[in-house]
């Protein structure tokens, strides 16, 4: 099926928030991340090449467009195109309030970048994490640039929008984790295989709000110890550091 203009105007319209919150959509662009999701969410259009049409004769979507390279150009967000995209509906998450009592979760109170918040989601993957509770002041897990961070792992983690303050409020006797440059040596404590992992606002931190809430204050040292140096890590970076350090001790 050929592609029209008005389709092809609509797909550079899921740039924008108000259209994707309006259709429940989301766009994914890119051999590996469209693969990944097909799997998991109900494709609503497919837009590709003839090449990675053959090559996928199983895909299916309500809407299938085999396009030529230059379609594919005026229909996508990236500066280069590879080969095919996708528009998937929302899928509709309900959480149990039990859950960081049962594995290890995190929590995210601001985060603005797209990409911060793509890598993330990435890094739980890799590790683990299954469940993520995003302030409602966090970037939109479907904003296109946080989709192609994520690169698929948008299909196995799940990412909540929630008040953190009435949610941690719910889940006494559970530990709560939060960064701090004045919190103890992460690689000294005592840390669970379940709970909350709670990483802030990339200026600003934890906010005041969410870290008195917080039992269990963690520190990154850096090395040496009392070396002049950066100010403070990147919030993906300080996410690998922090689950890499919770998941070795499940190896020990």
């Amino acid at each position: 099926m050929s592609i029209s203009h008005s389709c092809i105007k609509y797909i550079r319209s899921l740039d924008q928030k108000k259209v994707r919150r309006i259709d429940k959509v989301f766009l994914a662009e890119g051999p590996k991340i469209v693969s990944d999701l097909l799997g998991t969410f109900h494709c609503r259009m497919l837009v590709s090449t003839d090449d990675w049409l053959k090559a996928h004769p199983n895909a299916l979507a309500d809407e299938v467009f085999c396009v030529t390279s230059e379609e594919l150009s005026r229909a996508s967000l990236l500066r280069t195109p590879q080969q095919v995209l996708a528009v998937f509906s929302q899928p509709t998450y309900s959480f149990d309030i039990s859950l960081p009592q049962q594995s290890l979760c995190l929590a995210l109170d601001g985060v603005q970048d797209p990409g911060n918040l793509g890598t993330i989601i990435r890094v739980a993957d890799w590790f683990g994490i299954e469940h993520i509770f995003c302030s409602m002041d966090t970037v939109e897990v479907y904003n296109p640039k946080v989709v192609q961070a994520t690169m698929g792992a948008i299909a196995r983690v799940k990412t909540y929008y929630t008040s953190l303050k009435d949610f941690i409020s719910q889940i006494p006797n559970v530990p709560v984790y939060g960064t701090f440059l004045d919190g103890d040596n992460i690689y000294n404590e005592t840390l669970s295989t379940n709970g909350l992992i709670i990483m802030g606002n990339e200026g600003n931190g934890i906010s005041e709000e969410i870290a008195s809430l917080v039992n269990k204050r963690l520190f990154i040292p850096n090395y040496p110890i009392g070396r002049p140096t950066s100010e403070s890590l990147n919030v993906a970076i300080a996410t690998s550091i922090i689950c890499a350090e919770f998941r070795r001790r499940c190896l020990v």
